[in-house]
């Protein structure tokens, strides 16, 4: 596989998550986008939240920086009950009952925030940058491409997850 087509798949794949991501949200109230299933169950907002916030830290920590969260102000704009660099690993589901929507507008744009920054490291990687290892504790050591496909899938599945509850949240309307 070339570089071009591995970037591309890349790109489309995080594409997919940052046009999923609007619509999920978009149109529920607060109490919609916080409401639990069961009340161990993540709710619409909190999958959201971290689905952005863990592409967030893992792209920041691959490119060398700081992530969205922080460096743009996005912590103080959510006003969450956590400690700044949360980002929902390890939460109970007390923890995820604490979590507050202070504008419904900023999931969408956060991500999309979290999305730009993606791009830009997916479009600056070539095959050395693809095939940097990131993480020596596992065998085979984890690369830049092996830690972006986990990284996708992660973000793949609290997508479909939030789309489950926003299925069930509209079928209540």
């Amino acid at each position: 596989m070339t570089t071009d087509t591995a970037r591309d798949l890349m790109l489309d794949g995080f594409g997919r998550i940052r046009d999923g991501v609007p619509p999920v949200v978009d149109g529920l109230t607060v109490d919609e986008l916080l409401w639990r299933p069961d009340p161990d169950a993540n709710h619409v907002a909190w999958l959201v939240w971290h689905l952005a916030r863990q592409q967030d830290d893992q792209v920041a920590g691959l490119a060398g920086g700081t992530s969205a969260w922080l460096e743009q102000g996005w912590v103080d704009r959510f006003g969450l009950p956590y400690d700044r660099d949360a980002h929902g690993w390890s939460m109970s589901s007390t923890d995820v009952g604490r979590f507050t929507v202070a504008d419904p507008a900023l999931f969408a744009s956060y991500h999309a925030a979290v999305h730009e920054r993606t791009t830009s490291l997916l479009e600056g990687l070539d095959a050395e940058g693809y095939a940097r290892v990131v993480d020596r504790q596992w065998d085979p050591p984890v690369t830049v491409g092996v830690r972006l496909v986990s990284v996708l899938d992660d973000a793949a599945k609290h997508l479909g997850q939030a789309e489950y509850v926003r299925g069930l949240i509209d079928r209540r309307r």
